[in-house]
């Protein structure tokens, strides 16, 4: 015992008795020995290839994966080379082994993570992707040889769609989902013109961290999308606006609308955008919470991802509820400026 604490066994709880606090004693983690792209490493034992090559150093490109969501293997940009295997295997889900050898940049690999960007390039709005227009230069892919994109599908056609009756390709142009932006609320809106089907938002609001369940996936083939039940309108839906999908959005397909109003107005400046952060006022949880400010406004609120209850997950109040801190008369704030609904602000 030292200072008033004592170690425990593993799987025991932590127990105050006569002012002693036992913490319980956690067994270090077993390492495996694997070797990657000839460097012989050691990785804790059931963490992934993507992990061990992240303690590495090297980059891998990820976008269907988040520490936070399981693994859904489904963008296979993370793929990677394993001696033995007939496939690539996506390095996102498949565990380390002993004796394991990997190589992550290797001709086969950079040849399906060339294609696999230029299918999602030529198909989808990347435009506010992070980092993806870098890795289209590095692996040389060239979405641009697919033909001109298809002209976007008037609103509501995609999600009509039924599986099996699929119309001929047209040869002169590349297929896409390029469709009119749904903007049925004042809180974020849905641009399934930047969707790569990654089903983040899927898991966020189902089973991983919401247990909501109004996104889901319809549709077979090209023609799958995500959408709520029967296509209705989010209002209308089980949605109850916790964000947490757009939380996890990798491309921007679900944004905010206060973001997306900026963008197309052509304000949207991160370079100039400053994160405060804070405590969520509105209960006893005490969620925490990352103010973006441009230009002395909330633009955004998001979470930290590593934050060991949120897990950068919040409710309505906690992603939307901070308007009412600039929705204050002009006297209040002694600026003058107005909010868009036309009050003092």
């Amino acid at each position: 015992m030292t200072g008033g604490r004592q170690m425990m066994l593993t799987g025991e709880r932590p127990m105050i008795a006569s002012g002693t606090l036992l913490i319980p004693l956690q067994p270090p983690p077993r390492t495996v020995e694997l070797t990657i792209d000839g460097e012989t490493v050691q990785a804790p034992e059931g963490s992934t290839i993507l992990d061990a090559c992240r303690r590495q150093g090297k980059e891998i490109p990820t976008l269907c994966y988040l520490d936070t969501l399981h693994p859904v293997n489904v963008c296979r940009v993370c793929v990677v080379e394993v001696e033995g295997s007939r496939v690539l295997v996506p390095s996102c889900s498949r565990p380390v082994e002993a004796g394991m050898v990997v190589r992550t940049d290797s001709e086969r690999v950079r040849h399906s993570r060339k294609l696999v960007l230029e299918f999602l390039a030529s198909s989808v709005d990347l435009s506010t992707t992070p980092d993806v227009d870098r890795w289209i230069d590095d692996y040389g892919a060239h979405p641009e040889r697919y033909g001109p994109p298809a002209p976007p599908m008037p609103a509501g056609l995609r999600d009509s769609l039924q599986p099996g009756h699929h119309a001929p390709p047209d040869p002169d142009y590349a297929a896409t989902v390029i469709q009119p932006v749904k903007v049925d609320n004042e809180l974020y809106v849905r641009d399934y013109g930047k969707c790569i089907l990654c089903y983040k938002c899927v898991e966020a609001c189902g089973k991983d961290w919401q247990n909501t369940y109004a996104l889901t996936v319809a549709g077979r083939g090209f023609d799958a999308r995500i959408s709520t039940e029967f296509a209705v309108k989010l209002p209308e839906s089980a949605c109850v606006y916790c964000g947490n999908c757009i939380a996890v959005c990798p491309t921007g397909a679900l944004m905010f609308k206060s973001e997306r109003d900026h963008r197309d107005a052509g304000t949207w400046d991160e370079s100039r955008q400053t994160v405060t952060s804070t405590i969520c006022p509105y209960c006893g949880v005490g969620c925490n919470l990352e103010l973006h400010v441009q230009d002395n406004e909330i633009v955004k609120v998001t979470s930290p991802l590593d934050h060991e209850i949120t897990r950068g997950n919040l409710c309505i109040k906690g992603r939307f509820g901070w308007r009412y801190v600039q929705n204050r008369p002009p006297e209040a704030r002694g600026d003058g400026r107005r909010t868009p609904e036309g009050r003092g602000s």
